[in-house]
């Protein structure tokens, strides 16, 4: 398994969509147009992001106007009860990342730039099994961030 991780994608049953609207009907609650268009906004693009970013990218167009801020934190919590979505906390903010369809991976994290890099690493899995059997535990997946600076914050911070 590389190192590096390309938005590769893992096969699944239901679209996105789908599997939200699945896990609303269970809970009987209603598809809005506002969950419509978070949902679509929020995978429209693989990338990291928190609940100011989707505020900014909404703008100032009619369903922008339309969505609150609490509309928008409650739906996030939808997104990642359904498992739609992984929530990370990074430096004290919660920041949201695909998790249906998206292979299991861990994240190296800026701490000067809050940039966050993902990574995959078959020994670190291997490590997490080992650990998990010595145990007597059977893991299921983990959360793994290295805290660090990134290439560019290093050449920032060393000077000329």
């Amino acid at each position: 398994m590389p190192d590096n991780l390309s938005h590769n994608t893992v096969e699944v049953a239901l679209t996105p969509w789908e599997r939200f609207a699945e896990y609303l009907h269970i809970r009987n609650k209603r598809i809005t147009q506002q969950r419509r268009v978070l949902l679509d906004l929020v995978f429209e693009a693989h990338e990291h992001f928190d609940a100011d970013d989707l505020v900014v990218r909404l703008g100032p167009t009619d369903a922008g106007k339309k969505i609150g801020r609490a509309t928008i934190y409650r739906t996030l919590n939808e997104l990642v009860e359904a498992g739609l979505l992984r929530r990370m906390v990074i430096s004290g903010r919660s920041v949201y990342e695909h998790d249906y369809g998206y292979p299991q991976h861990d994240h190296l994290h800026c701490t000067a730039c809050n940039r966050l890099i993902e990574f995959r690493n078959a020994e670190l899995v291997a490590l997490r099994d080992t650990v998990a059997m010595k145990h007597s535990f059977r893991a299921t997946g983990h959360r793994f961030i290295i805290l660090g600076l990134c290439r560019a914050c290093q050449a920032r911070y060393s000077g000329p």
